[in-house]
């Protein structure tokens, strides 16, 4: 495990990169089914 440095800064942002990635992933299909059961006139 490597600890600091450059590659710690790239874990650091590889760890947030994911966790954008997964809410990303969470949100958009909960966002689409919610405006598509809406009936909209």
């Amino acid at each position: 495990m490597y600890d600091g440095g450059a590659l710690g800064g790239y874990t650091r942002w590889a760890v947030v990169f994911l966790i954008i990635f997964v809410l990303f992933i969470l949100l958009v299909p909960s966002y689409t089914t919610t405006c598509t059961t809406t009936p909209v006139y």
